[in-house]
């Protein structure tokens, strides 16, 4: 069921990079040291988030059609990389939030709300929701961890019923987006740096847990805990799980999942190429 809780921030250690949900704690005993670390596009849900939410944006022409095409070239061109460049990571970097510049925090967070329930809701994987629920239910912490603005992974979070959501986060001035990141894009190393840091706020023993993805781009998180499971793999992520003997899930099937298996780095592409779209999209709407 969809939870309606509102979402916030912690102001502790981690705040610039961990959001928590709300979620009401599953009755019966808890697992204070143990936690599940879910990967979000492609692990927890079909596509890139953020790619979904510029298309919510879309339908209420804060961009233009022209726009999503160039957001969708961009997860396109992104897909085909095999590996990362620094510069294309340095230009996601440098650009990676510049579209939500001089939007209010509030209004971002409605407008996530609002579209994770019309375009990503139908687009959670059942399978990977339920190995989120069986962390829950053993009474652990389950938290996402995505490239995405972290305001969407904690709209994702909260409607899922999970602890939190880390993600890349934007500098807020006076209530609203300058344009700038807090920290580094959260993708990669930054994210198992991410995970390390609130184990060690949250007292999580990080050879306890469980880290969940689709992409050898998540190795980094995947080997700091004691336990990866490969979700929909990428064919890197499957090679490589096959030789450690990681367990692998794969919850698509035939021809639809070359369709849809769009590796992690899309998301940092998406990040990217939303600028190409987002300065010309600030200039014009936002929310009243």
């Amino acid at each position: 069921m969809a939870s309606t809780r509102k979402v916030t921030v912690s102001t502790d250690a981690h705040g610039h990079t961990a959001g928590w949900a709300d979620a009401t704690p599953a009755p019966g005993p808890t697992d204070s040291r143990t936690a599940a670390f879910f990967d979000v596009d492609n692990t927890m849900m079909r596509g890139a988030s953020i790619y979904w939410f510029a298309r919510g944006l879309a339908a209420r022409r804060y961009v233009t059609t022209g726009d999503l095409a160039r957001f969708a070239w961009q997860q396109a061109r992104f897909r085909l990389l095999a590996t990362e460049h620094a510069g294309d990571m340095s230009q996601a970097r440098e650009v990676a939030l510049a579209f939500v510049e001089g939007w209010r925090v509030r209004d971002i967070e409605r407008l996530s709300e609002e579209i994770f329930d019309e375009l990503m809701a139908p687009r959670i994987w059942a399978g990977t929701r339920r190995l989120a629920q069986r962390h829950l239910d053993a009474g652990q912490r389950v938290w996402l961890v995505s490239a995405a603005p972290v305001e969407i992974g904690r709209v994702i979070a909260a409607r899922l019923g999970l602890t939190g959501a880390i993600g890349t986060v934007a500098e807020v001035v006076d209530g609203a987006y300058t344009g700038r990141l807090v920290g580094d894009l959260m993708h990669g190393p930054a994210k198992a740096e991410a995970v390390t840091q609130l184990a060690t706020v949250e007292g999580l023993d990080l050879a306890r847990c469980t880290a969940y993805s689709d992409s050898r781009n998540d190795l980094p998180m995947l080997t700091t805990v004691g336990r990866a499971v490969a979700i929909n793999p990428d064919g890197a992520l499957l090679r490589t799980a096959r030789e450690r003997g990681w367990e692998i899930r794969d919850f698509r099937t035939g021809r639809r999942a070359a369709r849809i298996a769009v590796p992690s780095t899309a998301a940092v592409g998406l990040l990217a190429g939303v600028v190409s779209a987002g300065r010309a999209l600030h200039r014009r709407r936002r929310p009243a």
